[in-house]
């Protein structure tokens, strides 16, 4: 399997976006953050932007924000946003795959691993991505 790396920025700019999700983030500062070319980043944002996943605001306080809570953001969505299809097989869809003789339940079998990244990709958020915060430290009962 293929993981674009469309897909894998998209994901770390969401993250970058969710950690802090007060304060708006200009491209520049999620691509130094997290190591991505800022062009191919910038065109990433458009299209999570136009599928309402950050939403942005011009001039000086201006930024990208994430569209929606993190935990409304499955990892599903990212990924066929900047994607389309989860799985192709040389770039086509898996729907109308179908080969004849012995090979002829190869297409289930794709079709199964996609079906099952899916369930994956849909069952996991942005938000449950997020390293867990610190605890404070909770005084030990009878401590002094």
């Amino acid at each position: 399997m293929h993981i674009s790396a469309k897909a894998d920025y998209a994901t770390r700019a969401l993250l970058e976006l969710a950690s802090d999700p007060g304060r708006p983030l200009s491209c520049e500062a999620i691509a130094s953050s997290q190591e991505i070319p800022f062009r191919f980043l910038k065109s990433v944002v458009g299209e999570l932007r136009r599928a309402g996943l950050v939403r942005s605001q011009r001039g000086c306080e201006g930024g990208y924000w994430l569209g929606r809570p993190a935990d409304e953001i499955p990892l599903l969505d990212v990924v066929r946003t900047v994607d389309g299809e989860l799985i192709t097989l040389r770039g086509e869809s898996l729907a109308g795959l179908d080969y004849p003789g012995p090979a002829a339940g190869l297409p289930g079998v794709w079709r199964r691993v996609e079906a099952d990244a899916a369930a994956i990709l849909g069952g996991l958020t942005v938000a449950s991505l997020l390293p867990a915060e610190p605890r404070a430290r909770q005084p030990v009962p009878g401590a002094a």
